[in-house]
Order: structure tokens, then sequence, then C-alpha cells
């Protein structure tokens, strides 16, 4: 029995987060998942969108000068997440606001980018297991 069967006893919960990449990945899709979607999403929603965002922020980068950026980024990271469905979109938020921040605070996407593949790592341990 997964893991999230566990932590969501709603069938229909478990499948609209949980689709059949995360249930059963194969090694294609574990490299996709883990290693290139991380790298790929990161340098152009982080390093990419957020960066010419700051660089562009009329507001100062101190105080509330941050929130345009990371707002936006983590809108942009839910969109991109839409082909999985829209429970998928609305659950990878937190994450994405989270690497939002991250980015925010060291502005080194790489970073991100091995965070992203730790919470993927993670969604498969919990979906597949």
């Amino acid at each position: 029995m997964p893991l999230i069967s566990l932590l969501l006893p709603m069938p229909w919960a478990a499948d609209a987060l949980c689709g059949a990449q995360l249930r059963a990945p194969d090694p294609g899709v574990c490299l996709q998942l883990l290693v290139l979607s991380p790298l790929l999403e990161e340098c152009v929603v982080r390093a990419g969108l957020q960066e010419w965002l700051i660089r562009r922020s009329p507001l100062p980068r101190q105080g509330f000068g941050w929130t345009w950026p990371v707002l936006v980024s983590t809108a942009a990271f839910g969109l991109l997440h839409l082909g999985s469905g829209w429970q998928a979109a609305v659950a990878v938020l937190p994450p994405g606001l989270a690497l939002a921040l991250l980015y925010q605070r060291t502005r080194n996407w790489w970073w991100c980018a091995l965070m992203h593949s730790a919470f993927n790592a993670f969604a498969i341990s919990v979906c597949g297991l």
C-alpha cells in the first residue's frame, strides 16, 4: 500500500496528486523527475524569470521588494505543472514558494535544482511506496 494512501485515505485525493509517473516510475521517468525537470525548470523559472523580475523590480530589494518576483515565479512554477492536472499545479505551489524564497536568498539556481530534485524524490517515495 503506497504511503500516500495512509496520508490521504480518500482514494480520489491520492489519485489526483499521484499520477502514473509517480506511482510506478521507470528509470527514464526517474531521470526526468530527478535530473532533467529540476535543472530545466529551475533554470527557466528561477535563473530566468525570477532573476529578470528581481532586476526590474521598482521596489527596493530590502523590505517587501522581494515579494513580486517570488510570487510571480511561484505562480509560473505552478502553471508549468498544469499538464499534470490542476490538483498537481496547486500541490506544487508550497514547494515552488520554498524554491522561490531559496533563490531570493541565495541567488543560486543550482541549490534550487537540488532541492527540486529532493522534493521530486520525496513525491516518488510517498506515491510509489
